[in-house]
């Protein structure tokens, strides 16, 4: 084991204590934010900690995670702050300005997680919002607004819904998360590729900046301290602030947070095993210190993401890893024709135990949508319409046997409404999932939405000449849009409502929002019903 790695494992080990206090312990006064409220600094911090914003996230009946980072000055070692422990207070209030302040607190910011806080806020009240914020050393944070999931076993009601994933920093602004900021949604669920480990121009990619990113942005994320560099870049964003500060996030990791289309121990680049999980480690790390995450911290090159979340009677939603715990692709990735390397059922992707604790979890359901998030497609995807059978070996299709057992699973589920959501492929799709894909009139059991990619693919257009041939290889594939933006899923318990929506451009700042297009799906009748134009707003 290298030295890199052994401290990873030692310092991921040692619990993030967070010490609680009564409600009415502390009070912040209502002071702008990111301003000095007050003297008796005791972390040594010098200028506002609060650059990278405030989150929420993974939201349970009585309980929610809120998260901050303490980064003066992100863009240098350890964000400009002192190698100490830091003291931070934080509030949750029933009100935006704190005067029914229900939970309140001290934690401690440890400079080996890069000063970054995670409060696991519980002994709340179900389905309602909350807002919260930090204080430290007289400085006052954003205020941000969460969300608690339904109470167990409440039925009827509304899940909204807004889904995305893949946010190259490089391939143009973030207009997309701005818009998604204004939504009236009660949870995010982002589907992988939070940050691109790829080293940055100093224009900045498809943003084309005249004030240059700073020169420790141009190698290649592999050391704690550059994925936290990446981090801080991506965060120090306004729009993928204020989409954080509106919302609770459910996040999921697909490959660029550690290296593109690495496949469990095996790197990109055939690295010596040793050597790649300390890379994953400190991506591991990283990942967890910039996200609002329920703890424990990663141990080392290992962390157990996959997790599940129930919405009352009316939703459930699991959430897979689908990169941890996979063999390496087959025939040298790529899309491949079919071969014995594909099928063999000694290759997983998401691996035995996560796939058997997803189909329990889904065989024991008694909600009336079962939504999976997922990083890569499980439908049968076919590359063109030409005779020869190709598959992408980087998603389910190569890895066909446990490909099989999970829609196997979905299709003896068919009565419980199983969807499915996606990222990965910087474009939008609605498939409908068939018992056998080349035959539409199959019966189908469920629905696979791929929200389109926040910004990765820069621009787009509506359908390039390759979403044809998808179009016309897969009669299943019922919408392919290639533009940047997000979705809106609206459930209840009659139907699920889904709109795609997209901007025109990225590459400089100020796109409009559109809806391109809308389906319905009626609970316990699976299959994609466009909704008409003149209804899509």
């Amino acid at each position: 084991m290298t030295e890199d790695l052994r401290p990873a494992v030692r310092l991921a080990r040692r619990r993030f204590l967070t010490l609680t206090g009564a409600a009415t312990a502390v009070a912040f006064g209502t002071n702008l934010p990111g301003t000095a409220v007050g003297s008796g600094a005791t972390g040594g911090l010098t200028g506002n900690p609060f650059t990278l914003g405030v989150a929420s996230g993974d939201p349970l009946p009585d309980a929610v995670v809120i998260w901050t980072r303490l980064a003066p000055k992100p863009f240098e070692p350890l964000g400009g702050a002192p190698y100490k422990e830091v003291g931070v207070d934080w509030q949750v209030a029933k009100d935006e300005h704190f005067r029914q302040v229900v939970r309140a607190g001290r934690a401690t910011a440890r400079p080996e997680y890069a000063h970054s806080v995670h409060v696991d806020v519980q002994g709340l009240q179900p389905g309602r919002h909350y807002w919260y914020r930090f204080r430290v050393d007289g400085y006052l944070s954003q205020t941000g607004r969460t969300r608690t999931a339904p109470a167990p076993g409440q039925r009827g009601g509304q899940l909204t819904l807004g889904v995305s994933s893949c946010q190259a920093w490089t391939d143009g602004y973030y207009t997309a998360q701005g818009h998604l900021a204004a939504e009236d949604v009660d949870a995010v669920v982002f589907l992988g590729d939070y940050i691109y480990e790829f080293g940055i121009s100093a224009a900045g990619g498809l943003r084309n900046l005249t004030d240059p990113v700073p020169d420790q942005f141009r190698t290649e994320a592999d050391t704690l301290d550059r994925y936290r560099l990446q981090y801080a870049l991506y965060k120090s964003d306004p729009n993928l602030q204020a989409a954080h500060l509106n919302t609770p996030w459910i996040t999921t990791w697909d490959d660029h947070e550690v290296q593109d289309n690495y496949a469990g121990l095996v790197s990109k680049n055939n690295a010596p095993v040793e050597d790649f999980l300390v890379r994953r480690a400190n991506a591991y790390r990283a990942y967890w210190e910039h996200l609002p995450l329920r703890g424990p911290a990663p141990q080392g090159p290992n962390y157990l993401l996959y997790r599940r979340f129930t919405f009352g009677r009316l939703a459930e939603l699991s959430v897979l890893d689908t990169r941890q715990y996979r063999s390496d692709q087959a025939a040298g990735d790529g899309w491949k024709g079919d071969s014995d390397a594909r099928r063999d059922p000694a290759r997983v992707l998401a691996g035995q135990q996560q796939t058997q604790w997803f189909l329990a979890g889904l065989n024991r359901s008694r909600a009336t949508w079962n939504v999976l998030a997922n990083q890569v497609i499980m439908s049968r995807m076919d590359l063109d319409p030409t005779p020869a059978d190709l598959y992408n070996m980087d998603a389910w299709d190569g890895y066909g046997a446990e490909q099989k057992v999970m829609l196997d699973g979905l299709a003896a589920n068919r009565h419980r409404n199983p969807v499915v959501l996606t990222g990965d492929v910087h474009s939008g799709y609605a498939m409908e999932m068939k018992r056998d894909f080349a035959d539409p009139s199959s019966q189908t059991y469920g629905v696979e939405l791929v929200p389109t990619s926040f910004s990765s693919g820069g621009n787009g257009v509506d359908v390039s000449a390759n979403g044809e041939k998808f179009l016309a290889a897969n009669p299943h594939l019922k919408l392919v849009n290639e533009k940047r933006g997000y979705s809106v899923l609206r459930f209840d318990e009659k139907e699920l409502r889904v709109d795609f929506r997209a901007v025109p451009y990225i590459d400089r700042p100020g796109a409009p929002i559109s809806t391109i297009h809308s389906f319905v799906v009626e609970a316990g009748n699976p299959g994609l019903n466009t909704v008409a134009q003149e209804a899509v707003r």
